[in-house]
């Protein structure tokens, strides 16, 4: 069994490829169970946001087509497709490609954190429904330890930047003075809040919350000193806006066309700002298609946040190397690991075998045989059966001529190599 990470993201795949694929908080729990179940896989964990699709396991080496069909049957797209935007990591570089995106290395905005709590999330999901074991487990807290080590001991962290950041950076571009703006956000999650806050710390001070469910809404919008509405009553208050972000997790899109349509006619068309975050797309597509709209998606923000993350890279190169220690210290707790459990085996297959010579010793010692001859009995006995197996296996080896079988025998048992060299 090996370490499987495999999936799609940002770099291999478009907004239309990802949003496909993306698990919805409500299906995940299911989705695990049915991933473990048919995608061969002894352990598993599912990421999922806005930029990726991942899909991380403990697998037999030859099953990640299993795991790719398993992941294009659930999604109804086709392997094809899918195995044109994937990737699939084993073991070490699985290692690694986690704890890159732990660390934010592997992120649309570089060093961003919010992934470290997506992952976080992804984990206990895994957890709660039973599909985390013993090696998945630590490998998450080895990346997690990893992220933490990065944080503190590189400037990765700093001026830090986002796609909610990138967001309000581009509104900045658009209006002269964002004081003078009322923004309207659709949702209440995580990047929502942090678009949120970035506008008012950009001057915003009509802010509005749309959101399926009213208190979560309304919970955000205090602290935001906005106000809130039911995401039913969107058209009514579209008209409004100057700045639209959309960041909810509907499978479906929550504003089309024909409502931006009428927003614009009762604005008596003066433009909009639209950004849609959201993977699957909140906003339909078709609404660039409108002259006074301007909508980007979140891989329009690229040219935002390249700018924004030049001054990590020198961090960024810092965080790799800190990764490569990080995996090579893993990879030898888990071979350590195996060399326990190999030593625990070979301690129990010779109890047994002392056990058994025990017994016959003492029965022989019961029907009034000689002490001394039972002793030596037993010594021989004991020795010939511990050493059969290593016995016929050397043979075999030294028949073949795996002389390197015999030098590494010998070194086991703290014997000169000298013989084995001749």
């Amino acid at each position: 069994m090996a370490l499987l990470a495999l999936g799609i993201n940002h770099k291999t795949a478009p907004v239309d490829v990802r949003e496909k694929l993306a698990f919805s908080p409500d299906e995940l729990d299911e989705a695990l169970v049915r991933a473990r179940k048919d995608g061969a896989l002894s352990e598993v964990a599912i990421l999922s946001t806005c930029n990726r699709t991942e899909v991380y396991g403990v697998a037999p080496l030859h099953e990640g087509r299993t795991v790719l069909e398993w992941l294009a049957r659930y999604h109804d797209v086709s392997v094809e497709q899918l195995m044109k935007n994937a990737y699939i990591h084993w073991d070490r570089e699985a290692v690694r490609h986690m704890m890159r995106v732990a660390c934010g290395l592997d992120s649309l905005i570089l060093g961003e954190p919010q992934i470290l709590g997506q992952l976080k999330d992804a984990f206990s999901a895994a957890q709660r429904t039973g599909c985390l074991g013993a090696q998945m487990n630590r490998w998450f807290q080895h990346s997690f330890n990893m992220a933490k080590q990065v944080r503190t001991q590189t400037d990765i962290g700093k001026n830090p930047v986002s796609v909610a950041y990138a967001a309000v950076s581009l509104a900045q571009r658009i209006f002269a003075d964002l004081a003078d703006t009322r923004a309207l956000l659709i949702g209440a999650g995580e990047t929502i809040e942090l678009v949120g806050r970035h506008l008012r710390e950009a001057g915003v001070t009509q802010l509005t919350v749309a959101n399926r469910t009213l208190s979560r809404g309304q919970a955000l919008a205090a602290e935001l000193d906005g106000r809130a509405i039911p995401l039913a009553e969107l058209a009514e208050y579209l008209h409004e806006a100057d700045i639209v972000i959309a960041s909810t997790a509907s499978p479906l899109p929550v504003l089309g066309k024909g409502a931006v349509e009428r927003a614009l006619k009762k604005r008596r068309y003066n433009p909009m700002f639209m950004v849609d975050i959201a993977v699957p797309r909140d906003i339909e597509p078709e609404v660039g298609e409108l002259e006074d709209v301007y909508l980007y998606t979140v891989d329009d923000l690229q040219q935002v946040i390249d700018e924004g993350v030049k001054a990590r890279q020198s961090a960024a190169e810092e965080a790799e190397l800190l990764i490569a220690q990080g995996i090579e210290h893993f990879i030898e707790q888990l071979r350590a690991r195996d060399a326990v459990q190999t030593l625990m085996d070979i301690r129990q297959q010779a109890e047994v075998v002392r056990d058994q010579e025990i017994e016959k010793a003492l029965r022989q010692l019961q029907r009034g045989q000689n002490a001394e001859d039972v002793l030596r009995h037993l010594a021989r006995g004991l020795t010939n059966k511990l050493i059969h197996t290593p016995s016929v296996e050397l043979k075999k080896a030294s028949a073949e001529g795996r002389t390197d079988l015999l030098v590494q025998a010998r070194r086991l048992y703290g014997l000169s190599n000298s013989q084995a060299d001749d």
